[in-house]
Formats: C-alpha cells, structure tokens, sequence
C-alpha cells in the first residue's frame, strides 16, 4: 500500500480518536442550576365580613280567618268575587233573615207585655197597701175582725211578690230579645279581616249549619306576610359561642334585617326583620323555627311559597379568606394549602375550613395575617422547594363568581 494512504487513514483515525476525547471532556463539565419554579400567591390579610347563612323555609299569612257561620240558613246572596281583596266589615254572605226577624219581633212583642204587667202590677200595689194599713187602725179597736186584716196582708205580700215575678219576666224577655237580635245580626255573614279572599266552599242556595266544621270561605292576611324557615340547634349553639368569645359581634340594629331568594333564586327586593326565635326544639329534626316579616305590597310572596331566607350571623372584624384554588386535600381528605416562608420555600399548612365566601374559604384556623398562600403553580412545586414569587392577578380567572357572605342550608325534605 502507499504510504500516502496509510498517512490518510492514520490522520483520520486521529480526528476520529480526538473527537471522542473532546466529547467526553465535555460530558464533564457541570450544568447550571435549575430555575426555581414560578408561583402565584396572595398575602393573607384580615378583612372585615357580615357572616350570614342561608336558611330555608315556607311563607304563611299573616293572618287567617275561617270564614263559618253561626246560624243555621239558607244562602240568599253571595257579594264578593272569588280572589278579590276585602276589607274588614265588607258582606260577604246573605242568609235568609226572615224566620230570625220573625223570632226578633216576637221576643220584641213579649218583652213590650212583659213590661205592661209590671206597670199594672206597679198601680195596683199602692191601692192594696193603702187598704191594709187602714184596716191595721180597726183592727186595733176591734172595728174589724182580724182576719180581714190578715186577708189583706196576705194581699200586699203576694202583689209584691207578683211584681218580683213581673220584673224578672221583663229580665227574661229582654235577654230573649237581645239573643234573637244578635241571631239576626249573624245573618249578614261580614269579612272579620283585610285580606285576600279565596274560593267559596259553597253556592247560593245551599244550606248551612251554625259552626260547621267546613268553611265557607277563607281569608288571608298577605301584606306583611310570615316566613318561617328552620335552623338546626348546633348552628345556634356556635353562633351563640362564637358571639360569647367575641369571634363574632353582633350587627347592632342591621342585625335583624334579613334578606329573601325566591324559588328560582332570584332576590326579594325588600328586607324583612327576624321577629323572634322559637323557644322549642323539634325533637323530629333537631331545629329551631325562626319566624319572619315581610313587606309583600304586590302579593309576590304566596302562603306555602318555597323560599331561602339570608340571616345576618354577625360580623368577624379579622376574617381570613383565600382563593379556593389554594385550597387542596391530603390523602385522608384534610383541606391543606401551601405557602411560601421568608426564605422564598415552600411549607405545607393544615387548615380548618369555616365556609365558602362566594369563591373563598373563610379559614378557622391554620393561617395567620402576613401568610404568603400559593393559588397558582401547586402543581409544579413540593413542600421544601424554593419558588419565584408573583402577584396573584384575580382578574384572570374566568368565570369567578360574585363575592357572597352566605352558607348554604340543604332544603327540607
């Protein structure tokens, strides 16, 4: 072989010995460090939030008034339309007057007798007196025997006695007349109460009996209207603990003010004011009734309605919340988040969760103001990993429901 080509070879089996020394020189050198990874986070700071809560419940009238009658009778009339708003005095059925007015006059009639007897009783009684006292004088001087004196003192005993009789017989006949006037008076069937009348029970033409047990007709109170919503006893022990230990303060006048959902969730443009507690807990579900006032000028709130009353609680002037999304679960299902310490690190804390605000976590305890909470990148980063530190931006979160300071209660079943 030539030499040239062994020259060539031996040149190219150098380069090739070459490059594998410089590669693996290279493999060598050590490679830069790694960037932290990059978080978002929110600084945790008091707030000041009106806790309420929802509880659920059904309107009822304010007052009710079971339309019966208190005679028996035949129904001449009826003057009112079914729905219609009444008023307290307005008539809302006819019965047959006539056998009542008949009974009426007769009472009447006896009474006016009753009364002539006592004035003829009144005019004979001094005639009667006066014969007996003459007749005391003869007697004394024997003009007359004592018998007809006797005779005539038994006289004047039994006419007083008759006048007695008389007067209580006028007594009976007075009160036989006022009780067949107050007979007739309940004829005329008037609406006891304002309100909102509904459906008549029974025609013209049909007849009733004093006090039956099916109304005619009935009438509700609508404005202001009752809610009664239920709360169970514990939620009113912790709200009485925490007002206790000034975790909570009371809301002052505001405090009985409460707001309304409708079924379909939308709001009750006016407030109403809690009037009182129940003092009875029902041993069948553990919870107390709360009973509600409502202004309802426009009727919108019906007897049996389904609604969602909004109870303030109190107000918490040191209130901690955080993002949601900060918020993630350990293996057994304990709420935990991850902040980041003064030495920019990441550290893991064990929460106790209050309830959701809107699209935050109220926090009972396991953060305290100045906390640095992760929201954004949990994923990318581990308990004792460093991190690089930016602004949480709220804005950039889609879909973020409007902040709200109420927890839900489930619906009764």
């Amino acid at each position: 072989m030539p030499f040239s080509s062994w020259s060539k070879r031996l040149g190219a089996t150098g380069l090739v010995f070459a490059g594998i020394l410089l590669s693996g020189c290279q493999s060598k050198v050590a490679l830069p460090p790694a960037r932290p990874a990059e978080v978002a986070a929110v600084s945790v700071s008091p707030e000041r939030v009106v806790l309420t809560t929802e509880l659920p419940g059904r309107a009822s009238a304010y007052l009710v008034a079971e339309i019966r009658p208190q005679v028996n009778g035949l129904i001449q009339n009826r003057l009112f339309r079914e729905g219609a708003d009444v008023k307290a005095g307005d008539l809302l059925y006819q019965i047959d007057p006539a056998p009542y007015q008949a009974a009426y006059d007769q009472a009447k009639a006896a009474l006016v007798m009753a009364e002539a007897d006592i004035g003829l009783a009144e005019a004979n009684l001094p005639a009667i007196r006066s014969r007996e006292e003459r007749l005391r004088g003869l007697v004394a001087i024997h003009a007359v025997g004592q018998q007809d004196y006797d005779d005539a003192s038994a006289a004047v005993r039994q006419a007083e006695a008759n006048l007695v009789v008389r007067r209580t017989a006028v007594e009976v006949n007075r009160a036989a007349m006022e009780s067949a006037r107050i007979n007739l008076s309940y004829t005329p069937i008037k609406a006891p109460i304002s309100g909102r009348i509904g459906k008549s029970n029974i025609t013209v033409g049909a007849l009733v009996t004093a006090h039956q047990p099916t109304p005619l007709a009935v009438i509700q109170q609508l404005d202001p209207i009752y809610v009664d919503v239920t709360q169970a006893g514990a939620d009113l022990l912790r709200l009485r603990r925490n007002l206790q230990s000034g975790g909570l303060k009371n809301g002052g006048a505001s405090q009985s003010k409460v707001r309304l959902l409708l079924e379909d969730g939308t709001p009750y443009p006016l407030e109403g004011t809690l009037q009182f507690r129940d003092v009875t807990v029902d041993p069948t579900t553990g919870s107390v009734t709360l009973r509600l006032v409502f202004p309802n000028p426009d009727n919108v709130l019906l007897p049996g309605m389904f609604l969602r009353a909004v109870v303030r609680e109190g107000v918490n002037d040191q209130a901690i919340l955080i993002p949601q999304q900060a918020v993630s679960r350990d293996p057994r299902g304990n709420p935990v988040a991850l902040i980041v310490d003064a030495e920019s690190k990441v550290g893991q804390r064990m929460l106790s969760l209050d309830r959701a605000i809107g699209d935050r976590w109220l926090i009972a305890s396991g953060l305290a103001p100045g906390d640095r909470v992760i929201v954004e990148g949990v994923q990318k980063v581990r308990p004792g990993a460093p991190v690089k530190v930016v602004p949480f931006d709220a804005g950039r979160k889609q879909g973020a429901n409007p902040v709200s300071t109420t927890q839900p209660a489930p619906s009764p079943k």
